[in-house]
Parts: C-alpha cells; structure tokens; sequence
C-alpha cells in the first residue's frame, strides 16, 4: 500500500481564480478544459434562499432603522463573519501524484468520491462553488461554503451566518487557540479523505509523528525542506491571490472607463433634452404670439354679431308716387339680400375662426404638455449624472490610492502587504471560541451524532428550504 500525504488548508476565497475567470502563472491553459465543476451558484441568491425568511421575521416589529434591508450587504460590510469560507483538499504533491500520470488520476477518484458525501456529513455548511483544478502540478478541490446555524435563540435572526455554531452543531466545539472549531473540522475531513483514499490503496502518511531520532544537522535539514515545501505551496496560492487582486483593479478601471461612456452618453442625453425644451419654449411662444394676433380679429367678430343682433329698422322711405311693389323690389328686397350676404359670409368667418381658435389651442395644450415632460426628464437627467459623477470620483480615488501606493512602496511591497493581511485574516480566524470537546473519539462521535439529529429536527420544525447537490 503507497503512502501520501493528506492536506487541508483554508483557502483565499477566489471565486473567480476558482472559476477560471483569469489565468494565474501556475496553471496551464491547455488543461482548464479538464477542470470539473460540481457548483458554481451565485452567492447572492444563496444568501436569499437562506435567509431572506428570516429576515423578514426578524424585522416583524422593528422600529425602520433597526430593520435589515440586505442580510448579503450586512454580512459583507460588517467585521464579525465573512461571506463564505474555502478550504482545499489535496492527496499527496506534484512529486507523487502530479497531474496527468496514473497517481493524478488515482488522485482525481479519490477526491471525487471524498465529495460526494460532503453536504450530506456537513448539513450546516451551504456548498455554492466547487471546483476540482487539473490544470495546475496536483489535482486539488476548492471547497466554498456558507456557514449558517438555524432554530438560533439568542440575539439577532433565527437563521444566520455562523461558522462557530454551525460547526458546534456538527461536533466541533473547538478548544485551545490552535484547536479552533474550523481546525478540527478540517482534521475531521483529512480523516474521511484519508478512509476514501484507503480503498483505492493509499495510506495516510501522517508526516512528523513517530520519527526516529536525527542529529541536529539532519533535524535542520528535514526542517528546512518542510520550510521550503510549506513556502513553496503558499507561493502558488499567494501568486493566485496576486492575480485576483489584479484582475480586480482592472475591474475597477474598467468600471470607470464604463462610467466614462455613460457620463459622456448622460451630458448628450442632458444636451438633447435641453434642446427639446429650448424648441417647445419656442413653440409655446409661437402660440401665445398666434394667439394674441387672432385676439383682436375675435373680439371685432364678436362685436359685429353683437351689432347685427341689434339690428335698427333703418329703412329708405317711399316717395309719394312710388308704388308699393316698386318699394319692395328696388329697395326693401336688395337690402334684405344684402344684409343676408353680410351675415352668412361673416357666420363662415366665425365658424373658421373658431376651428382655427380650436386647434391652436390644442397644439397649445400639447407644447405645454410636452414642455412640461421635457423639464421632468431633463431633472432625471441630470439627478443620473450627478449620481454617476459621485460614482465615478470614488472609484477614481480608489485607483489613484492604490497607483499612488505603486509609486510610493513598489508593486513587490504592496503584494507583501496584501498577503500579510491575508494572513492576519486567517489568524484572526483562528482565534475564534474555544469551548471544549470531549476527548475521546467514541465520546466525540456521538455528541456530533445527538447534535446533528437536534439540527435536522429544527430544521424541519423551520421548514428550511434545503437543496442538495447530485454529483
């Protein structure tokens, strides 16, 4: 039976690194084709499927500025919890089970039966991305979760993130500064790996315990080699994390350069609607003019209708010898046919008017409605523009701080830096609680094995909505 070796570490967490979205120096673009995927969700929508009815009992009551709005947002703006967690399995090392050679494969099985059962052991972990790399030295698995406890009765919401709970409720209550809750649950999975990695003939070499004693010399020696491996693998997590970081700034240069585009697009919109309301002014104006001019020409038609309904019996009186038919054909019957033209010839000229008064004063209407509507959008306009001028100083001021710090520490110096806060992240969540466990392995198993059958039973006492994952 071959030996390996059996590793577990916490990873950096780059999903996009995880996803291939950017290629790092240690991967060989010809094999990410052989990469598997066995999740790949957004991690928004996990956090609403598993927490957005918890949410919305917790804020039964609450005064509005005690609500939550965005549990996400909460969770990732806030100090006490992150987003999600990453660890990373791995059997043996390029030098015994490198990719693409029979060990690799051997590896690639292994690996893949170790997951099968990993959300059915961990039910308090949400698995949303995972993916088995086969295109860097050794096959290896980036295992992403969420953390989250349910049935919680202390403060806060019933159902929330908690990497410290959820694993206390899988049997890992943590203990002293190095035997945190998340130390023995990796512990816990390099044992099953190690169980699964048994039946394919491969023994669990557990380097450093039961060692025969080496000179001073060779104990150094066998040191520095654990040094340069160790250094070695956190080369290549440290180079992906470089690269991520990377691929961030050019995100966010790229989101100014967008935001560039749409100011300039924002200032043609601004110019086209102050054009519209220049041209309806305009128009309204027109209007007003027109309306003005056909004022007077009313009110003489009014006046002379006026008139002509008070119209005076001014008649030409008859001669003395002239004829009563004579009277009414030369003079009565001209006058009656005149003043009947004059009266018809100005009913049409009021009928006209009107009709023209009429449709001015819709076109009128319309301007008005339209200028109206011109001045909203443009207030819009100008609301977006100023919103993205505000966007746009702050990621511009994100870009000069990190170019400035470029200038000022070098590019080897800030990736330092980085990387120091990496670590000091991981420390600092290495000294999360320390509740004590039992000692004994039986004792140990079945409290897991009581804790896991309370999670369950609340589980469906919640109703939880809970997916599983087919491999």
């Amino acid at each position: 039976m071959m030996k390996r070796t059996i590793s577990g570490m916490i990873g950096a967490g780059s999903l996009a690194h995880n996803r291939r979205d950017f290629v790092a120096e240690n991967v060989d673009p010809k094999r990410t084709q052989y990469n598997i995927c066995y999740r790949n969700e957004n991690l928004q929508e996990v956090y609403k499927e598993l927490f957005d009815e918890a949410v919305e009992r917790y804020n039964v009551g609450k005064r509005n500025d005690r609500k939550i709005t965005n549990y996400y947002e909460k969770i990732r703006l806030g100090k006490q919890e992150k987003l999600f967690h990453e660890v990373i399995f791995q059997i043996g090392n390029c030098g015994d089970m490198a990719v693409g050679t029979e060990e690799g494969e051997l590896a690639v099985k292994i690996l893949d039966e170790f997951l099968k059962d990993f959300e059915k052991r961990n039910p308090t972990l949400r698995l949303f991305n995972c993916y088995l790399h086969l295109d860097e030295s050794t096959p290896h698995l980036h295992v992403d979760f969420v953390p989250y406890v349910s049935g919680w009765t202390g403060k806060g919401m019933d159902t929330k993130v908690s990497l410290k709970q959820a694993l206390k409720s899988l049997g890992f209550p943590g203990g002293s500064k190095r035997d945190t809750e998340l130390n023995q649950w990796i512990n816990h999975e390099k044992e099953v790996l190690a169980e699964v990695a048994k039946k394919y003939g491969i023994e669990w070499e557990q380097k450093g315990t039961h060692e025969e004693h080496l000179d001073v010399y060779n104990f150094k020696k066998k040191e520095r080699k654990k040094e340069v491996q160790a250094l070695e693998q956190e080369k290549e997590y440290l180079t992906a994390e470089n690269e991520s970081l990377a691929f961030k700034i050019s995100e966010v240069k790229a989101d100014i350069e967008k935001l560039e585009d749409e100011k300039l697009q924002f200032k043609k919109d601004k110019d086209a609607a102050e054009k519209r309301a220049k041209k309806a002014k305009t128009e309204l104006k027109k209007l007003e003019d027109r309306r003005e001019f056909l004022q007077p020409v009313m009110d003489n038609v009014n006046k002379e209708i006026k008139e002509y309904g008070m119209i005076k019996t001014f008649l030409p009186e008859a001669t003395a010898l002239e004829r009563a038919v004579t009277y009414r054909d030369k003079k009565i019957k001209p006058l009656f046919i005149e003043m009947k033209n004059k009266i018809g010839a100005m009913a049409a000229q009021v009928k006209e008017l009107t009709r023209e008064r009429d449709n001015w004063k819709s076109k009128f209407q319309q301007k008005k409605k339209e200028h109206e509507n011109t001045k909203k959008e443009l207030a819009e306009v100008q609301k977006d523009y100023q919103k993205l001028s505000g966007e746009k100083e702050v990621l511009q001021g994100l870009a000069d701080r990190y170019n400035r710090l470029l200038r000022m520490l070098g590019k080897d110096m800030v990736e330092r830096l980085v990387q120091d806060d990496i670590r000091m992240q991981a420390e600092l969540e290495a000294k999360k609680q320390k509740e004590q466990m039992p000692k004994k392995i039986g004792g140990r198993i079945q409290w897991a094995r009581e804790r896991s059958e309370e999670h369950n039973a609340q589980i469906k006492k919640n109703k939880a909505k809970y997916r599983g994952m087919e491999l």
